[in-house]
This record gives structure tokens, sequence and C-alpha cells, in this order.
């Protein structure tokens, strides 16, 4: 089984790599990943409810998911009352901002590999 024959009894070309283990499972569900955009794009924060505007998330699944981003210390969390109403304040931290710029570089590698096997896939098809 260790050596892949096609039917000509030559050996496959190996196949492309396209498991990607820089794809942080926290980061990269597609709430979690709106969050943090929003975070990183505005430095001094968001108040909850701007937060759940920017993202289309209702309260109860933006508060999972910021719950979620907390656990994993990407953002801090601070309470706080204005005009006695209670205030939820979003901030990412340094930890958040470092591991989103290392996801989007992997994403940007998975976005070259996939373009690279398309235009390889497109090359072979024109060929024949």
């Amino acid at each position: 089984m260790g050596n892949r024959l096609n039917k000509r009894g030559h050996k496959k070309s190996p196949a492309p790599r396209f498991a990607y283990d820089g794809l942080d499972r926290v980061i990269h569900e597609r709430a979690r990943l709106s969050v943090l955009t929003s975070l990183v794009t505005h430095s001094k924060g968001l108040l909850f409810g701007d937060l759940k505007q920017l993202c289309a998330l209702t309260d109860g699944n933006l508060n999972r998911h910021l719950q979620v981003l907390e656990e994993a210390k990407l953002i801090g969390i601070t309470k706080g009352v204005q005009n006695n109403r209670p205030q939820t304040f979003c901030r990412i931290t340094v930890l958040g901002r470092r591991r989103y710029v290392e996801y989007l570089a992997v994403l940007e590698q998975v976005l070259l590999d996939a373009g690279a096997a398309v235009k390889g896939a497109l090359v072979v098809k024109e060929a024949i």
C-alpha cells in the first residue's frame, strides 16, 4: 500500500496537501471570525450592541461566541454602567491580534494553493 501506482504501473505524483493546521478552529467559525475582524478594525473596542449590529448576530448568539473568544484569551470583556444602563465593552487582546494575523497568513496560503490547483486543472483540461 506504500506505493501508489496508476493504471500504467507508474508511481502517482504526490497529491498536493490541503490540510491546514493553522486554520484555528476557534477563529475559523464564521461568527467568531466576524467578531474578531470587527474588533481588529476598531482598535479601541466596541460596545456589545455595536458588535451585534456589525456581525448581524442575535444577543444570545453573540454572547456565546464572546464567551468562547474570551476563554481563549483572544478578547477582553469589560462590563459597566453608563446612564443607568448596563454596558458590555469588547476589545481584542494582544494575543488575539497576533493569532488573528497568523490565521490570515494561513488563510492566504489556502487561497494561493487552491488557486494554483485550479489553474493546474485548467491547464491539464485544455491540453486534453
